[in-house]
């Protein structure tokens, strides 16, 4: 099977991780000199100008990919500034570091949203470069992923980073990056409304949360599953992950808490009172102390 740069022989297409595409690929790169959103983004050449742009040109669940490449940079100004509005799209983000794709928020209803179903986004930089943007990605349809996102405030602080709607059933987010900043403004990073069986795994979220790093409301979650991450909340409040009234699944296990202000608060880090809990869940609240386990209440043998 070609690997590397090999994009397509007289059967099929190859994304730049070797991995076969039935559908079409295009690709994204705003360096490119005569990058545009009139080309046809068939080759790295031919680039478009904008990750909108590409979606325009794919197919539904046809096995088309978006690859944007190294160094790719847009302003994201308004809502829904990208609309991943075709069902069944696969978008990666070439690079590391500095070198990914980035989009930097410039309005504080500046959106990324995910209206149509199975939706996959993977190694993206967002940056916040105005303070108290209400959400950055909104995901309202079903079977979508998110893998190796990373969003980072740059200017102020964002209220809640990732938001999710009830129709958001059996999203997958895995790999995620929260850089928060520490002045407080913040209230998530994660907020869910509803859905089932949504995944959130190998996390790192740090920021000065007034609601908890990961937090649903209005809508109970169904089947929820949290595990292996770390919560940095480095605001005064003891939550790190804090689950309506009712929401059923799995946290833990690994999970790794630091709050900040010494009370008696490892109790109240982790709140939802119908989840299934497994440990290890540890919490640390003043630096220089090793964490304790939670202490939520144990299952017995009776």
């Amino acid at each position: 099977m070609p690997k590397g740069n090999s994009f397509r022989n007289n059967f099929w297409s190859y994304d730049l991780a070797g991995r076969v595409v039935l559908g079409k690929v295009v690709f994204v790169d705003s360096g490119a000199s005569n990058a545009s959103d009139g080309n046809d983004g068939l080759s790295p050449q031919t680039a478009c100008a904008t990750w909108d742009g590409a979606i325009g040109k794919c197919t539904a669940n046809n096995g088309d990919h978006i690859i944007l490449l190294p160094g790719h940079s847009e302003t994201i100004s308004g809502a829904a500034g990208v609309a991943l509005d075709v069902a069944g799209i696969t978008s990666i983000g070439v690079g590391h570091g500095a070198a990914r794709p980035s989009f930097n928020f410039t309005a504080t209803d500046s959106t990324i949203t995910m209206s149509a179903a199975s939706n996959w986004v993977e190694n993206i930089l967002i940056t916040g470069g105005i303070d108290a943007i209400v959400n950055t990605v909104v995901i309202s349809a079903a079977d979508c992923t998110l893998k190796g996102l990373t969003i980072r405030d740059v200017t102020g602080q964002m209220t809640d980073s990732i938001l999710t709607t009830a129709a958001a059933d059996r999203l997958h987010i895995a790999d995620f990056r929260h850089e928060g900043a520490a002045a407080d403004g913040g209230d998530s990073a994660i907020l869910l409304v509803g859905g089932t069986d949504v995944h959130i795994e190998n996390f790192h979220i740090v920021g000065n949360f007034d609601t908890g790093g990961i937090e649903s409301i209005t809508t109970a979650q169904t089947q929820v599953r949290i595990n292996d991450g770390y919560i940095w909340n480095q605001g005064g409040e003891d939550l790190a992950i804090s689950l309506l009234t009712g929401s059923t699944g799995k946290i833990g296990p690994n999970i790794d808490i630091m709050l900040t202000d010494n009370a008696a608060n490892v109790t109240e880090a982790v709140a939802c009172d119908a989840a299934h809990f497994f440990q290890p869940i540890r919490i640390c609240n003043l630096a220089g102390e090793v964490a304790l386990e939670t202490n939520i209440t144990a299952t017995t043998d009776a």
